[in-house]
């Protein structure tokens, strides 16, 4: 099983050392993330939650560690939101090559891929560009004329051409549609309207064609529409419109004219709920019986492929295997997209259109509040709305205590110091208190200690507004910065138990020691094969608890009701911020 730092391009274990977070939404047991100083739990819960160390290491840990970067912060809830426990709904669709935004409506019915002009090559994937055949004429200049058709379409890249593939185009403009009704070498193709109108007209005759027929007489229409091949977009169309009248016939329709598909949250579940009260009638005309069980397409007017497997057809590819030789075979990732899905040949392959991009904007699934909605406008890349949880909750980082260190590797039974930074980017000074288990899970477990697991951070103010504050805190703090920063040059260790090595405006660091212990199972390890031993067993992961109090204005506060505040009398109200993260210090040698 693979740990949450082996997801690839969000935790990279090269990157030693690392901070990750822990969402609550993983555990419901664990404490919850912001709650009022009133709403405090007592003692007994506060030992129970203790008691609860996180465990790194454990199966459920994969899913529910993050870099802060990725959190986003609900103001409603008091809680981190990872990307489990937020919605995404679609702001707008936009073409990524011509910028052109796209409604949702042609999205439904056309697709999701542009319906202009945007076209990928099918060989490397770069954009492809109208090119007419016959060159301006001479009494014209390159500026001023005219292009005349035909035209085709032309890679840059690799100089591909949809001339090898016998396509031209009569129109510059709207090439999407005229390839939809041009086959590979000229043939014509039926559009997705055509192929619609033709799929109800011979179910029509197919319909009427059965009541003349007894029961055990074949039908003709089926056994001829056996052997006929489908392209892809007919077999598509064909597919859906059949699961269609299968959804509509064996869902069934509750007492208010509700399927069961939708919740109460969908706007067509709302549009019939406000429906009961205006008057209208939705749903009364279906009947409200049990649900019939879906089946499968029968017939190839359903959508009914069958494979048929004939040695003609075999011939046919090895002489064409002989003929244009293997390297115009196509590669597996040409015949991954969907639009030259199973061609074997360069010469079956057709341009792609450019898939549609979607802005998003994330929701709160438990009080639905927006968390990040950027911009609809595509050329615009900034958010309207974006609470990122790094301006909420204060970070942790870590560092080793002497940069130069002779071997990245920690030593067993040899105690090594880290620097453990912690900012604040509230407007209040927070009380900020660590914990830690003395002894880390896996097979080469580690002690640590925190010298100072209690101390306090300064509001994130200006600097300005951080001189205006006094001069006894400003002389304090630049005494102990100073005083620290001497000692580190020349080399002593002066970090000593309950105080903090240095202190910034909005930061503080203190000291995390870490004892990697002798390998619990040295001799069993040394004693099985080395295939025995799992990847990154050797990193050592420390839980830490951490626990922040501050008060602040409750008016400041959008989240309170106004009202509320002003019977206040504007006291401060306290609050109190608990979460586990993990620090990954390195990785500890095998002694």
């Amino acid at each position: 099983m693979t740990s949450a730092r082996k997801q690839p391009q969000i935790h990279d274990i090269n990157l030693l050392p690392y901070t990750y977070l822990q969402c609550p939404c993983s555990d419901v047991s664990l404490p919850r993330f912001t709650q009022h100083a009133e709403n405090t739990s007592s003692d007994c819960t506060s030992d129970v939650e203790i008691e609860q160390t996180f465990d790194p290491r454990a199966a459920r840990s994969n899913y529910c560690l993050y870099p802060i970067e990725h959190l986003l912060y609900c103001e409603d809830c008091r809680q981190i939101r990872c990307p489990r426990c937020s919605l995404d709904e679609i702001v707008t669709w936009f073409c990524p090559n011509c910028l052109f935004e796209v409604p949702s409506s042609t999205v439904k019915s056309e697709g999701n891929r542009c319906t202009r002009s945007c076209f990928q090559c099918p060989i490397c994937i770069a954009p492809l560009s109208v090119t007419s055949l016959e060159p301006p004429s001479e009494n014209q200049g390159v500026e001023n004329a005219t292009s005349h058709g035909p035209f085709i379409l032309n890679c840059a890249y690799c100089m591909w051409t949809t001339k090898e593939i016998g396509i031209y185009f009569e129109k510059q403009n709207g090439i999407y549609t005229q390839l939809s009704k041009i086959k590979n070498e000229g043939l014509t193709n039926s559009s997705a309207k055509d192929r619609y109108d033709d799929i109800q007209k011979r179910q029509r005759s197919l319909a009427s064609a059965t009541t003349f027929l007894n029961e055990d007489e074949p039908n003709p229409v089926k056994q001829s529409d056996l052997h006929e091949t489908l392209d892809a977009e007919t077999h598509f169309s064909k597919l859906k419109s059949f699961y269609r009248s299968q959804l509509a016939e064996s869902t069934p329709v509750g007492p208010f004219g509700l399927t069961n598909d939708f919740d109460y949250s969908s706007p067509g579940t709302l549009s019939r709920i406000m429906g009961l009260y205006s008057g209208a009638k939705f749903g009364g005309d279906k009947s409200r019986t049990k649900a019939n069980i879906m089946r499968e397409a029968c017939e190839v007017l359903e959508g009914l492929q069958i494979f048929q497997h004939t040695q003609s057809a075999d011939k046919d590819v090895i002489n064409n295997l002989r003929s244009q030789g293997w390297h115009n075979t196509t590669s597996y990732s040409q015949r991954k997209d969907p639009t030259n899905s199973n061609k074997r040949f360069i010469s079956e392959l057709r341009p792609i259109a450019y898939l549609l991009r979607t802005k998003r904007s994330k929701r709160c699934r438990t009080c639905r509040q927006i968390l990040s909605r950027p911009d609809a406008k595509v050329h615009n890349t900034r958010f309207r709305i974006r609470m990122i949880a790094s301006n909420y909750i204060p970070s942790i980082s870590i560092r080793p205590l002497q940069s130069s260190s002779s071997s990245p590797l920690l030593i067993p039974m040899k105690p090594a110091q880290f620097l453990l930074t912690c900012k604040n980017p509230l407007f209040d000074k927070i009380r900020v208190t660590l914990a830690t288990p003395s002894e880390t899970s896996g097979k080469q477990f580690s002690k640590t200690t925190i010298l100072c697991p209690q101390f306090e951070v300064g509001a994130n103010l200006d600097v300005w507004d951080e001189a205006l504050q006094g001069e006894s805190d400003n002389k304090n703090g630049v005494s102990e910065k100073r005083r620290t920063t001497i000692e580190a040059n020349e080399g002593h260790q002066q970090a000593e138990a309950g105080k903090v090595w240095e202190r910034g405006r909005n930061w503080v660091s203190v000291v995390l020691e870490v004892l990697p212990s002798s390998n619990k199972s040295n001799k069993e390890v040394a004693g099985r094969s080395r295939d025995s031993w799992i990847e990154d067993d050797d990193i050592c992961d420390i839980p830490v608890f951490v626990r922040v109090e501050w008060e602040t204005d409750p008016a400041h506060d959008v989240s309170i009701n106004l009202g509320s505040s002003n019977k206040a009398g504007g006291a401060k109200e306290a609050r109190e911020l608990a979460y586990w993260c993990v620090l990954g210090v390195g990785r500890t040698g095998r002694g």
